[in-house]
């Protein structure tokens, strides 16, 4: 089924606000394992966070997510961040556990879209790696939604408008008529300046306070 397809179930007087969802990945779906990294960073004398500090630099990560950088590079970049803080073994260490760091999806999320899907287009819209298809197929979500929105394929990211109308365009339903949910408020707020509905996701409860009604209905 196509996104057109699914947007065909229109709400009815009173009904759901929106008629298609656009979701985020990365702290809304999938969560990194940091079990590694922080004891690495422990043995090597750093405060915990600095080895994300780094990788997640927008001159470190933003050629990646922008799809010109590669996972080797990216990790090279997390290692001169870190030197000379610890030896380059120590850098080394840390760069390789952080750009390689294994990951969970949060299963309540996962069935609230799933029941979504059936009933309104569902669009994932990331900042993310150019290998995010194989994450996917991984973890069994190559089929989860409609279309994925990934910045490294599409050249441009969050919070960037045209990323956004990427996704709307997939979507296949008016801007206004779409819930945008993303777990950084900067992200939600550049949804709602183009007329989204933005839900800043903390965990499942949120999202489904946020879709209660299209899931309310899905019996009809």
């Amino acid at each position: 089924m196509g996104a057109h397809e699914a947007g065909a179930d229109r709400p009815r007087p009173g009904g759901p606000s929106f008629d298609a969802v656009l979701c985020d990945i990365d702290g809304v779906i999938r969560f990194y394992d940091p079990s590694e990294v922080t004891r690495l960073e422990r043995a090597a004398g750093l405060p915990e966070g600095a080895t994300a500090a780094v990788g997640y630099a927008p001159e470190n990560d933003l050629p990646l997510l922008l799809g010109r950088g590669t996972r080797e590079q990216w990790a090279d970049s997390i290692v001169r961040g870190l030197l000379p803080r610890v030896s380059p073994y120590e850098a080394e260490a840390l760069a390789h556990a952080f750009s390689t760091a294994d990951f969970r999806v949060d299963e309540s999320v996962v069935d609230l879209l799933r029941q979504v899907r059936e009933h309104r287009p569902l669009v994932l819209v990331s900042n993310a790696t150019p290998w995010l298809d194989q994450d996917l197929a991984r973890l069994g979500l190559t089929d989860l939604a409609h279309s994925v929105v990934n910045s490294s394929v599409v050249g441009v990211a969050k919070p960037d408008r045209r990323i956004y109308e990427i996704a709307v365009e997939r979507a296949g339903v008016p801007t206004d008529r779409c819930l945008f949910v993303d777990d950084r408020q900067e992200n939600v707020d550049a949804a709602a300046a183009l007329g989204m509905t933005g839900v800043l996701h903390r965990d499942a409860a949120d999202l489904r306070t946020a879709l209660a009604d299209v899931l309310d209905r899905r019996a009809d």
